[in-house]
């Protein structure tokens, strides 16, 4: 390990990163100096912009994965070495935000429904039932499932932020039913290794082969469920401060965006169209058809 390298993952240490987003920013920094074949520190701004173009123009990233790499290096330059011309220098991508995906509630269910592998869908039932994000869930473990209280404790959360969320009675009969046959004794979720959590990717599999199972054509993962979770407690009537507070956003305005995907919010409001004493029209008048 070079000493830059070592610098680096100390700086990211003290300032509490958590392990998946040092390895991720570390291994960025090295694809970029593999990239020139030289050290980080006898590069600078001209060489971050042609390879943030590599990115975008060759490799196809998406944008999201285009501002991970520039926030790594943005740690290394800033921070490590102590740089200031990074924000002068370096134009941060506009963001592009897209609306959630939403699944509706007749969906969700034909889905646990489909799920006959138990670990699945108690897994499945997990990130709907909690709003949970995708490595929460597979972080739990078996006394993270407070029977007694209904409620789960989120050991570490994004930002390695603690919090609780209820726990669903249906929810709970189904662990219950998947403990009794899996028997899990540290994680609730174990992988292949007993002492290792499940791995995301191999969520992402049941997920896509599950949708396929259905022969639904919207997207399917853990966060499109919990999506669907903050949406649907929206429509039932829960108020945005106590999503933000089960879904663990720090700001309200992120929780906001699902006020766009409501189906109740939406038809519950009528359009000035509808207030117009216009004329009805009962047949189709008119000259050229194609005008």
């Amino acid at each position: 390990m070079t000493h830059l390298r070592q610098r680096m993952q100390e700086d990211l240490r003290l300032r509490n990163y958590s392990p998946r987003t040092i390895h991720s920013y570390i291994r960025i920094v090295a694809e970029f100096a593999s990239y020139f074949r030289k050290s980080p520190d006898q590069l600078g701004p001209e060489h971050i912009r042609a390879w943030l173009l590599y990115l975008l123009d060759e490799r196809k990233l998406a944008w999201g994965t285009l501002q991970c790499a520039r926030s790594a290096l943005k740690f290394l330059y800033t921070r490590t070495l102590k740089q200031t011309w990074f924000d002068q220098e370096i134009i941060k991508p506009k963001v592009r935000r897209k609306l959630p995906t939403v699944w509706s509630r007749e969906e969700v269910c034909a889905l646990l429904d489909a799920t006959t592998n138990t670990k699945h869908r108690a897994l499945l039932a997990v990130y709907y039932s909690a709003g949970l994000r995708c490595q929460e869930a597979l972080d739990l473990k078996v006394n993270d499932i407070d029977s007694k209280r209904m409620v789960i404790h989120v050991r570490e959360g994004k930002g390695k932020f603690p919090r609780q969320v209820m726990l669903s009675p249906k929810l709970l009969e189904l662990l219950r039913v998947y403990w009794k046959w899996r028997k899990p004794k540290d994680w609730l979720f174990p992988g292949e290794r007993p002492d290792q959590p499940l791995f995301q990717n191999a969520v992402r599999v049941a997920c896509q082969k599950l949708r396929q199972k259905l022969g639904i054509t919207k997207p399917l993962s853990p966060h499109v469920l919990r999506h669907s979770f903050a949406t649907h407690l929206l429509d039932a009537g829960t108020d945005l401060r106590s999503i933000q507070l089960l879904l663990g956003h720090r700001d309200l305005e992120t929780t906001a965006r699902y006020l766009h995907v409501s189906e109740a919010r939406l038809h519950a409001t009528a359009s000035p169209l509808d207030d117009l004493p216009i004329r009805i029209v009962r047949t189709a008048q008119g000259g050229n058809r194609t005008a």
